[in-house]
């Protein structure tokens, strides 16, 4: 749950998708350094590997049982986890020294690129994270797939966020900056190997067996910390469209699909 993400060159680094409001105040910067009030800094404590995400959690179907955490950094949110009625948490982490730290409060950690190290987990799950990992795999339908075998029935839960590829800075890079604005972390994390749209997503889980409930902008999570009231249904409509850097996705496992 630290908010890792498997890279494409073998190792994690971090990202998160809450910025300060998600919304155009200025674009000079903004995919280069940290916003005050930003899930960046407030990572600073446990560092990028110690985020817990407790606003991810809340929105976690109860009971919440068997969970999975695949890219779960030193699995920060165990005890967050765990007083939210968890059962046993297995984690899935690729770098060594933070697997073993995560080992230190899960249940089981398994250590390696995630395609390869669910293949070693039998299930099955209740509830499955998958928070910032699908853009930086090769193959995330595979993944997706694979997390639906290892649901548990009936209708496990999987809650995902992914980058929005459809937030207003990359079009204005690419049509003002010409550029695409890589950086070394954040919503353009140079080690991003997939881009994803709310669609993009919605079509990727129900190929994979997953039927999507409900979508939640970053946008949303921000403004409630705010105690800002805004019309949910904008939010997460155009809002979470152009202005929200990422995606929260909860689905369940659909019956019949092996």
């Amino acid at each position: 749950m630290g908010g890792g993400t498997a890279g494409a060159r073998g190792e994690y680094l971090y990202h998160f998708g809450d910025s300060a409001l998600d919304l155009p105040t200025s674009h000079v910067g903004q995919n280069s350094l940290p916003m005050p009030g930003t899930a960046q800094s407030d990572a600073g404590s446990g560092g990028y590997y110690g985020h817990v995400r407790a606003n991810l959690v809340a929105e976690l179907p109860r009971p919440i049982g068997r969970v999975l955490d695949v890219g779960c950094g030193e699995g920060a949110g165990a005890e967050l986890l765990r007083s939210a009625g968890a059962l046993s948490i297995t984690g899935v982490e690729i770098v060594p020294e933070v697997a073993a730290r995560a080992a230190e409060r899960y249940d089981h950690v398994e250590v390696g690129d995630a395609a390869v190290a669910l293949e070693r987990l039998d299930g099955p799950f209740d509830t499955i994270l998958c928070y910032d990992v699908l853009e930086h795999l090769v193959d995330p339908a595979a993944v997706l797939a694979r997390l639906r075998s290892l649901a548990a029935r009936p209708e496990a839960r999987l809650h995902v966020s992914v980058p929005n590829a459809r937030h207003w800075s990359l079009p204005l890079d690419l049509l003002v900056r010409g550029t695409f604005g890589y950086t070394e972390w954040g919503h353009r994390d140079a080690t991003h190997l997939r881009w994803f749209t709310r669609r993009d997503m919605r079509e990727a889980l129900h190929e994979a067996g997953w039927r999507v409930c409900a979508t939640t902008s970053s946008i949303d999570h921000r403004l409630r910390e705010l105690g800002i009231p805004f019309p949910r249904r904008l939010v997460n409509g155009f809002g979470g469209e152009f202005f929200g850097r990422s995606w929260y996705i909860l689905a369940l496992a659909v019956e019949g699909v092996p």
